[in-house]
């Protein structure tokens, strides 16, 4: 996002290098975080495409436009690139650009390693959707490639799909590393660790989470490659193995995982609420805690996902308790958010809208999951689009939109110019209309009993889909304006100030805008 950082920097000896060998070679913190985020937004836009071919095959019982075998390959892939390729790499992006002026360090730790976990994405990328060409098709198991769907009942492009997923594990596993580095060796002088912004911190408590699980992914993944192509029998009973063991695996990966992708969103609200409150935020130690609590926990619950194949009752209880326990320092989190809005002046500019709209959001989203913890409750909902409806309003209302907002704040220190006002609130009122629309009647059609990951459905479900498929539509195309919104702001616009916001506060508002080259040279002192 920032291709005029070339321009930028007369007052600076060490000037950006010019064309593409700047992109390949570099490692500067600002540049490697550009392309994360324009990386992970073309892959947004190309998981979205997905979601839309899922929608128009939806929006009419009976097969229409694709067959079934097709159907699955693009619930699977639209699941692991929006998760693999548009969710993390934009926290990521964020992290390079953000973390190092947020901690007055004059780059990441380690940035040729940088550079490198960068690379190596379009790459896996580029694997995973070359198997949809393949004979047999691309994966088509479910993001969750549950065993034996994607052992023994797998098309042959299955390896391509393990070795990519081998590739985004390392690719992640080396910017975790990074920013622990980072963040534990190059914070400015008095920036102790109770002084960092929450964004700091949420990405800080992620990484390890990152370092923890992936490991675990590149096991599951492992067992798969090897229980369908060299004979052993990890998933299969007949070989002594089980495939209620894959579950277990997968899900102790998936469940932390799923809060590596909602933590950095946790960071960036509690960044922008008090710049647009100009406040304070309310109970920042809690915040730390209650981070670091739900990272604990994280690792507690895996087993809520898995109610419905036969646990002990003792194991169904202790998931149920530990999964509702989570709630309350996420509740710590919002409660945190409202009374940092308390009486404070507020304003709603795009990125306070699209923050206000992740708290109702997300927490609409927190309180379908308590619902789902409930295991006697879950065996209805398990499977059916309720589900559905869960995870994405605290994947899309919640993780997108707080990267969205991210993107609205930081723009005028990334391009150092303003964004289209009218344009982002445009934005923000089409994606949060659609995006209601597209999500909120999935949880009627769960209760009501229409499942998962089907490419036809009864009759009766028909209209709901068809109002389903209207805001899906609507809230893909609400995206191509925030396309507009970034490439016109990168362009030009009203030129702007160090500080744009003047609640806003933090290291990163110190340096000018557009952020030269090259910041903190020498360290902030930090008071």
């Amino acid at each position: 996002m920032s291709t005029v950082v070339g321009e930028m920097d007369q007052h600076d000896h060490h000037h950006a290098p010019s064309g593409i060998s700047r992109w390949l070679f570099t490692t500067n913190h600002k540049d490697i975080g550009s392309m994360y985020l324009w990386f992970s937004f073309i892959m947004f836009l190309v998981g979205g495409s997905m979601a839309m071919v899922i929608r128009a095959e939806l929006f009419q019982p009976g097969l229409q436009l694709v067959d079934p075998h097709f159907f699955n390959q693009m619930t699977t892939v639209h699941g692991l690139i929006m998760v693999f390729g548009a969710v993390m790499p934009a926290f990521t992006g964020l992290a390079n650009w953000m973390i190092p002026m947020m901690i007055g360090a004059p780059d990441m730790a380690l940035p040729r390693m940088n550079n490198w976990s960068f690379w190596i994405l379009p790459f896996a990328f580029a694997i995973l959707l070359a198997s949809l060409f393949m004979e047999g098709g691309g994966p088509a198991f479910g993001w969750t490639f549950y065993a034996p769907l994607s052992t023994t009942y797998s098309s042959d492009s299955t390896a391509l799909f393990v070795f990519s997923v081998h590739i985004m594990g390392i690719s992640s596993i080396m910017g975790a590393i990074n920013v622990i580095v980072t963040i534990m060796n190059m914070r400015a002088p008095g920036m102790s660790y109770m002084k960092m912004p929450l964004f700091v911190w949420t990405w800080f408590i992620t990484a390890f989470l990152l370092i923890a699980v992936m490991p675990v992914l590149a096991g599951a993944v492992t067992m798969v490659l090897t229980d369908k192509y060299f004979g052993t029998s990890f998933f299969d009973a007949a070989g002594g193995g089980d495939p209620v063991m894959f579950q277990h695996i997968f899900w102790f990966f998936g469940h932390p995982e799923v809060y590596i992708m909602i933590l950095p969103s946790f960071g960036i609200i509690s960044a922008i609420i008090p710049a647009f409150s100009r406040k304070r935020l309310f109970g920042y130690a809690s915040m730390v805690y209650a981070t670091a609590a739900i990272a604990g926990l994280s690792f507690l619950v895996w087993a809520h996902h898995m109610f419905t194949t036969g646990m002990p009752v003792f194991a169904e209880l202790f998931f149920m308790y530990c999964t509702m326990l989570i709630s309350i320092p996420t509740g710590v989190k919002v409660f945190n958010w409202v009374a940092t809005m308390w009486r404070g002046a507020m304003t709603f500019e795009t990125p306070m809208l699209f923050a206000l709209a992740f708290v109702i959001l997300f927490t609409i989203g927190g309180f379908s999951g308590l619902m789902l913890a409930i295991t006697p409750i879950d065996f209805q909902y398990h499977d059916t689009y309720f589900v559905v409806a869960h995870f994405h309003y605290v994947l899309v209302s919640g993780a997108i939109f707080s990267i969205m907002a991210a993107a609205y704040y930081w723009l005028p220190k990334w391009t150092g110019h303003m964004y289209d006002e009218k344009l982002g609130k445009l934005h923000f009122w089409a994606s949060l209309i659609s995006v209601n629309v597209l999500f909120f009647p999935m949880h009627f059609a769960g209760l009501a009993g229409m499942p998962r990951r089907i490419p036809d459905y009864s009759l009766a479900f028909a209209d709901i889909n068809q109002i389903v498929s209207i805001g899906g539509f609507a809230f893909g195309l609400s995206q191509l304006i925030f396309l507009w919104v970034v490439i016109k702001c990168v362009k030009g616009g009203e030129k702007a100030p160090a500080k744009p916001w003047e609640g806003a506060e933090g290291l990163e508002w110190t340096v000018p805008s557009p952020a030269p080259y090259h910041t903190f040279d020498t360290p902030p002192e930090v008071k």
